[in-house]
């Protein structure tokens, strides 16, 4: 393929030959425009003749190999295409369609929006000071983090698009004939580039039957999977009937999953749905000219919650951060293991000491409770690697894994797959599988997981040819292959090649082996501490996972309009249910628990919560020693205080669990949540910020935790900000630093929610005199009080807190009163009385029905609590998709003499949207772009480092004040819902190919 840029007006054409060959196989092309915003694009697919090549510049003298997808960065369009790859082999070469292998060498991106970047490869920077005076600068190239992925020699494709390498052998060969060579058939958990190619693949589908098959056979669209692909091929002793020997193929194909994707210490353990970390599916093949035989294992964190968090060496700081609330995670992930592979034998190869330790208990214990539903289908083997290898080297792991009754029995039930080589027609198929894991389920996996495909393998040959079980060249590539799939996978997650790869290689342990595994230790250490997280950005970044990334759309008046009314109709497919939520804030001064928290967490009867969120500042002494090293063991405390309250209160109806904690020095957030909610409580996570010492220190600052009920987000911020009775500025500061630094994983700010809940001790004072404050105070005057308060007084300007609001303040001011008495400061400094502890909230579903404060005297503040009824929100994504799919064929519906297009100028263009916003239509003495000021559509550099092309709004995704015909249909009942499931056909009908989008304007 080949890929030419035409400026007037600015299109990327990917050909199947250059232009100046007029014949082609087949003769079409993929057109490329930039819609009317950085998130839209405009692609057509043309009959090569129709495509005017004569004005393009040939962008590379290289085939293009294909296009991974497109993405939209800092405002830019981008199109992803895959520049260089080589060869890795043929998998399978008795298969009449080649299965053959490239891994990949070089993306290229090049811009649908600007030509900044023709010239400027996506690995390097450019200098803008030659183009642009005023911009002196050097700037890296927006996609060059992407390209440093997407180059580093890990992501593998199938050369021909009628071959899935997503997919293993087994699944392949039981789809149906017809879908077995359809590009949009593959495992959706392990291609990589499906976010970017998401809008592509849509668009194929809705082509025209013969622009389909075009398409598919042109290989536009490229699916790569990560992680390791290697093919060794070999002669093997012939049968003695003629003497030629047997060639024979030994692959190996690991495929990393992306829906936990990430580093080592910034991906750990699992998620709510089930999706662990560093999860590799590997498959084992080996194919004559009579059979092909897989064998499948997998590879994965171990599925609780758990992270290491800070500067991590050689140690591993392991906290479980959810221990009470795992269960439903763990049990998912295992059903989607049995339901995918069949039974499961999960080796676990943990040690007995330390932090490991705590894992593998939390590991047995969470699989057996999940036995109790899945029964006999799951077990597990604990195997302690490390000690083993103390005891007897590594020479002594085989032999003892071999001699575990558990781990041969399920070699032999589980078995392999094997078909015909000529037929495809299955003998034998997999039966369950193994998987293994370690800390990092790198090193000692491989090795272990090197075993188990080598026993596997020999079983196969003792059946078939049982003298090939001594041939050396075939163990010595399989020796090879697992080395170099360790290496592999150990550089995606680790950032070096794997430790012990050297025995695997050689079957021997030598002191260079040694020196080679200590460096790696060393640079694993340094690159996970001061390199993980720029790459876990970028990662996140190419898998769509941040908060603020739009996925690009391609333009479609049709599906456009039914999204719109999707959002319009989100009653018909949803519905809401109340919940009540009780958020608690206290500075406790440092001190212990000494009094009943009952009239705090229960401030009346027959009160029970569905969540409890509980903020503290100052759980610590804040000295300069817990500043530098924080004690956890104050947190536990308070947490134990607050379990046996809830667990011992009058009249108890609900028990309730610790859904996560997190501290920060003196600030620490608690959720507890009831038992039966944690199933439906997921995508936990908390994170800290510093605003001490301008960020440095953590005396004052935030702890965050976010999650998500059923389908509404939540995200409580529990703040210590700086005190001082003037350092208003101060605390403005550390609104904003704390709202702009607080980050969650994939991008996620604190404004990435429907809900928004700080309960933090503000330090925002009172600006009256002592004895009027307190005068006020006494005679209960809070309006006046209320009038000089130094938060109100901030967010009426806009300067901190905007956009947040708070319940009526019909109580005293919470601080500071004498310990252990209802007497405001008596002591020397006679601090003035001050509403320091409050509740601030922002989200429609949001409803306050209690603002108060309780009576305690264990601290210089009294605690403040609120209580809210939000609805959450529950989306039946049945219902929803088969809404979609009614509107679609309501608004390919078109009545006599109707036009699609003007249905669909009037469905689509909100009412605000005025023509004048467009340059008047081109002719033959007139085109938009060839303006006075402009000869030739020229545009100075300065008009696309401002990107003044891009408009602030999409009309086609705008919500429009008209009503049209599919957004004000008649609301669909249930009834009509399933009917329509049942009578719609799953393949759509191909529409007209839709008329691009207007021309930018001019300029």
């Amino acid at each position: 393929m080949y890929l030419y840029l035409a400026n007037n007006p600015r299109t990327l054409i990917l050909a199947t030959s250059p232009s100046e060959e007029r014949i082609g196989k087949p003769r079409r092309a993929l057109v490329f425009r930039a819609g009317v915003n950085s998130t839209q694009a405009v692609v057509e697919f043309l009959p090569k003749d129709e495509v005017d090549l004569s004005s393009a510049v040939r962008l590379t003298q290289r085939g293009i190999k294909g296009c991974l997808g497109m993405i939209s960065v800092e405002n830019d369009l981008f199109l992803a295409v895959v520049a260089s790859a080589t060869e890795v082999g043929n998998t399978r070469p008795s298969e009449t369609t080649p299965e053959v292998v490239a891994r990949i060498q070089e993306v290229a991106f090049y811009s649908l929006t600007s030509s900044l970047w023709d010239d400027v490869d996506s690995g390097s920077n450019v200098d803008l000071s030659e183009r642009d005076y005023n911009n002196p600068q050097a700037y890296e190239h927006p996609c060059a983090p992407l390209s440093k992925i997407l180059s580093s020699g890990t992501f593998y494709y199938a050369v021909d698009s009628q071959w899935d390498l997503s997919t293993r052998l087994t699944r392949r060969l039981a789809r149906d004939p017809k879908d077995s060579k359809d590009v949009g058939a593959y495992d959706e958990k392990f291609v990589w580039n499906e976010y970017i190619a998401r809008s592509l693949l849509d668009f194929r589908e809705r082509l025209d039957p013969h622009e389909h098959d075009d398409f598919d056979r042109c290989q536009f669209i490229i699916l790569t999977i990560q992680g390791y692909v290697g093919v060794f091929s070999m002669a093997l002793p012939a049968p003695p009937t003629n003497g030629a020997p047997t060639i024979a193929t030994l692959s190996l194909i690991s495929r990393l999953g992306w829906k936990r994707a990430g580093t080592r210490f910034n991906t750990r353990g699992v998620d709510d749905d089930g999706n662990c970390a560093n999860f590799v599916e590997t498959e084992t093949l080996f194919s004559t000219d009579q059979h092909c035989t897989s064998y499948v294992q997998a590879r994965g964190s171990v599925p609780v919650f758990w992270e290491q968090q800070g500067l991590q060496t050689f140690g591993q700081r392991i906290q479980i951060t959810r221990p009470h609330a795992s269960q439903p995670a763990f049990e998912r992930h295992f059903a989607h293991l049995t339901e995918e592979y069949g039974p499961t034998h999960a080796i676990n190869l943990l040690g007995t000491k330390e932090n490991e330790a705590i894992l593998s208990s939390a590991y047995d214990r969470h699989l057996s409770i999940a036995r109790a539903g899945l029964g006999d289908e799951l077990s597990i083997t604990h195997f302690d690697f490390h000690a083993q290898v103390r005891i007897g080297g590594h020479d002594s792991v085989m032999r003892e894994l071999r001699r575990v009754e558990a781990i041969t029995d399920h070699v032999d039930s589980f078995g392999f797959t094997m078909c015909d080589a000529s037929s495809n027609d299955l003998i034998t198929s997999q039966r369950g599988i193994f998987r293994t894991n370690c800390l990092d389920c790198l090193d000692r996996t491989n090795f272990v997981q090197d075993i188990l495909s080598r026993t596997t393998l020999e079983q196969y040959l003792m059946l078939i040819r049982r003298e090939w079980i001594h041939s050396s060249p075939l163990w010595l590539h399989h020796r090879e292959l697992w080395a170099e799939n360790g290496d592999a996978l150990s550089r995606i997650y680790a950032g070096t090649g794997a430790l012990n790869t050297s025995y695997t290689r050689s079957g021997k342990r030598t002191l260079a082996g040694v020196f080679s595994d200590a460096t790696k230790s060393v640079s694993r250490a340094y690159i996970n501490n001061f390199q993980d997280k720029a790459k876990q950005a970028s990662i996140d970044m190419f898998l769509g996972n941040m908060s603020s990334q739009r996925q690009v759309t391609i333009f479609d008046p049709i599906h456009d309009s039914v999204r719109a009314a999707l959002d319009k109709r989100l009653p018909e497919y949803s519905h809401t249910k109340r919940c009540v939520i009780y958020v608690g804030t206290w500075n406790l001064n440092g001190r212990p628990p000494s009094e009943s928290l009952l009239p705090w967490l229960f401030p009346r009867d027959s009160f029970d919560p569905d969540m409890f969120v509980l903020g503290f500042q100052e759980i610590v002494p804040l000295t300069a020693q817990q500043i530098v090293q924080t004690d956890p063991e104050k947190r536990r405390i308070w947490e134990t205080q607050i379990i046996e309250t809830l667990n011992r209160r009058p009249k108890k109806k609900s028990d309730y669990v610790l859904l996560r904690s997190e501290q920060l020095v003196g600030t620490a957030l608690l959720i507890l949540v009831k038992t039966e909610l944690t199933a439906v409580i997921r995508n936990v996570e908390a994170t800290t910020r510093k605003t001490g010492l301008r960020g440095m220190s953590g005396n004052k600052g935030a702890v965050g935790i976010r999650l998500q009920y059923h389908d509404t987000t939540f995200c409580f911020i529990t703040a210590h900000l700086a005190a001082g009775h003037a350092n208003v500025e101060e605390r403005n500061m550390d609104y904003r630093t704390i709202e702009t630094g607080l980050h969650f994983l994939k991008g996620k700010t604190i404004l990435s929610h429907d809900n928004v809940i700080w309960l933090a001790d503000t330090n925002y004072r009172i600006d009256l005199e002592n004895e009027v404050v307190r005068h006020l105070t006494e005679s209960d005057s809070f309006d006046a009080l209320l009038a000089a308060d130094q938060l109100k007084q901030v967010m009426d300007a806009g300067v901190a807190f905007s956009g947040y609001e708070e319940g009526p303040l019909l109580f005293r001011p919470t601080y500071r009163y004498d310990l252990g008495t209802d007497n405001y400061d008596s002591s020397e400094k006679m601090r003035i009385p001050a509403w320091t502890d409050r509740v601030l909230y922002r989200g429609h579903q949001l409803d306050l029905s209690t603002y108060s404060r309780a009576e305690l005297k264990g601290s210089d503040h009294k605690p403040v609590y609120a209580v809210f009824r939000p609805n959450i929100r529950l989306v039946d994504t049945a219902k929803r998709a088969t809404l979609a799919r009614l509107l679609l064929n309501s608004v390919l519906h078109t009545e006599p003499g109707e036009k699609l297009d003007d249905k669909l100028a009037l469905m689509v263009l909100p009412e605000d949207f005025h023509s004048n916003e467009l340059p008047p239509p081109s002719s033959d003495e007139y085109t938009w772009w060839d303006t006075p000021d402009l000869p030739n559509g020229i545009l100075p550099i300065s008009s696309f480092t401002s990107h003044p092309y891009h408009y602030s709004k999409n009309p086609f995704d705008g919500q429009s004040s008209v009503d049209t015909s599919v957004s004000s249909s008649p609301s669909s009942s249930d009834e009509e819902l399933y009917s329509a499931a049942v009578m719609t056909p799953d393949r759509l009908p191909a529409v007209l190919r839709k008329p691009p989008p207007p021309p930018p304007p001019s300029f």
